[in-house]
């Protein structure tokens, strides 16, 4: 019930915004609440909405920030860099004033994707212990609903919460578990974004600008384009209509036969309202939380755009780099989860969409700046497209953070093994891998598996592997002669076992650069 209150308050607020103010009061954004996280050690903008002309003071601590709202209502101060300490209390005066309370200094993230981001909590492994040990003062937790928009929009209904045993099980499961690695490994309060939704495409979270900007694109803003054109509401509602019909009669035999009950018809809508329509859920979901200061932000998607894996190369890095040109934060740190296994394990190697998806997001490191990548193909399962293992997600996501950003290299391994260069004497290949601190080794002493070798037919073997001393892997097959490529975990679900002795796995490779099976697909 009181979710619904909120929901009609902002929707309430949002006609009044759109209408012109008509009320003097001085309003904020809900991103901005009492128990919220203020990023610590970098220029806050505050901002909202007021009477066109009115004096709009925001004090905090010791500083007092005043501006005047312009025609259009529209008001923004920068606050000075701010330092954790106690809890503050942040005012907003104008011809009213807003007082927030609770307010704490530290690090904030956002966290964002498809699914396996939204994955909560009450869902993931050990949801019973981690839930009543879920009390943790200094998180904080701001859970943005799913929301689809043509348009930008301003704000969200939504609110500021602490972390407890009640609020923390429906909140994102590797969110959740990041921000408590970093809180615990920094000693300083944490702020959680959650911005997610299964089943989505990267095109629906990069912004329109972005979107126009890459050629390369075009082919997905044509294709919505087309569909826009070719909505006819009637004819989708009649289709609804007959398959509703036919649901009911399946649902009803299906109960009377006690087996499950089919999935009910969705019902129609127009193209340009569709969550996966390029932008619209940045419209709806991430442009209300800018120009918030934050850290960073964690992604975990890809499994909606794997079809389409060499276009992701170009998407992902155009979706990052909208973001960050509309924080005006300058390259924050960004940090996706590479796809996990998932599907049949094949007998023999094959070709993979979801390998090339996994290539195309190390592929976003070189392409921009301050991005990195966190693997996980040692988590999944073959049926389950979600595996419920979110801790070990969320702690390789916190050693990047954390190695990057705060000074902890000297103390922590960033990652699992990645591939640096091959070298073929003869009938064998050496793989060099770039290691760190931490050498190779396979999983408990296990035979090393999960590498492929193919000569000038591109027909590909398992390889007979073995570690070479610190930092490589020697690759060979009787059958491959003239050996001219290696490739490793290349596969829907891999199976290799190469880690490094903290057992962080190694990152899939190809050394070559054979056209994959995606490289021309360009539309859902």
């Amino acid at each position: 019930m009181w979710n619904r209150c909120l929901l009609t308050a902002v929707l309430g607020l949002g006609v009044m915004w759109s209408a012109g103010h008509v009320a003097a009061d001085v309003k904020l954004p809900a991103v901005f609440g009492s128990h919220m996280v203020l990023q610590r050690e970098m220029p806050v903008p505050v901002w909202g909405w007021a009477e066109a002309g009115e004096e709009v003071t925001v004090s905090i601590r010791e500083q007092s920030k005043s501006t005047v709202a312009g025609d259009d209502g529209r008001w923004k101060v920068t606050l000075e860099p701010l330092t954790v300490g106690e809890a503050a209390t942040l005012k907003v005066t104008g011809k009213n004033e807003l007082v927030l309370e609770d307010v704490l200094i530290g690090e904030v993230w956002v966290c964002s994707g498809q699914s396996n981001m939204q994955w909560a909590v009450s869902s993931a492994i050990d949801s019973d212990l981690e839930a009543t040990s879920g009390n943790h003062p200094m998180l904080r937790l701001f859970k943005v609903p799913q929301i689809s928009k043509a348009e930008p929009q301003t704000d969200v209904p939504a609110e500021w919460t602490h972390c407890t045993p009640e609020t923390l099980p429906g909140f994102t499961a590797v969110g959740y578990y990041f921000g408590r690695q970093m809180q615990q490994s920094l000693g300083v309060p944490v702020g959680l974004i959650q911005t997610a939704w299964g089943g989505t495409r990267a095109e629906a979270w990069t912004s329109a600008e972005g979107m126009a900007s890459r050629p390369e694109l075009r082919p997905l803003l044509d294709k919505w384009e087309q569909d826009d054109k070719a909505y006819d509401a009637d004819k989708a509602n009649a289709a609804h209509a007959v398959a509703m019909t036919k649901w009911k009669a399946a649902a009803a035999a299906a109960k009377s036969a006690g087996k499950a009950v089919p999935r009910q018809p969705q019902a129609p809508s127009e193209p340009r309202l569709d969550r996966h329509h390029p932008s619209n859920l940045y419209n709806g979901m991430v442009a209300p939380l800018i120009p918030f200061a934050i850290r960073g932000a964690i992604w975990y998607q890809g499994e909606s755009n794997a079809s389409r894996a060499y276009q992701y190369r170009t998407l992902m890095p155009t979706m990052i780099s909208s973001w960050r040109k509309a924080w005006k934060q300058g390259d924050f740190p960004f940090y996706q989860v590479q796809l996990a296994n998932f599907r049949a394990i094949q007998a023999e190697p094959v070709e993979s969409d979801w390998a090339e998806l996994r290539e195309a997001q190390m592929l976003t490191i070189d392409a921009i700046s301050n991005v990195g990548v966190a693997c996980i193909t040692d988590l999944g399962a073959a049926l389950d497209i979600h595996p419920k293992n979110k801790q070990d997600v969320g702690k390789r996501l916190a050693r990047l953070a954390l190695v990057d950003n705060h000074g902890f290299g000297d103390r922590i391994e960033r990652n699992g093994p990645t591939y640096r260069s091959l070298d073929i004497n003869g009938s064998k290949c050496v793989v060099h891998f770039e290691v760190g601190n931490s050498p190779l080794t396979t999983y408990y002493r296990e035979p090393l598996k999960g590498f492929a070798i193919a000569g000038a037919d591109k027909k590909w073997y398992w390889g007979e592997a073995k570690v070479l001393g610190k930092d490589s892997v020697e690759v060979s097959h009787p059958s491959v002669p003239e050996p001219l490529a290696v490739r490793y975990n290349w596969a829907d679900n891999p199976q290799g076992n190469l880690y490094n002795a903290l057992y962080l796995p190694a990152y899939p490779f190809r050394s070559d650069d054979w056209k994959g099976m995606t490289a021309d697909v360009v539309v859902p």
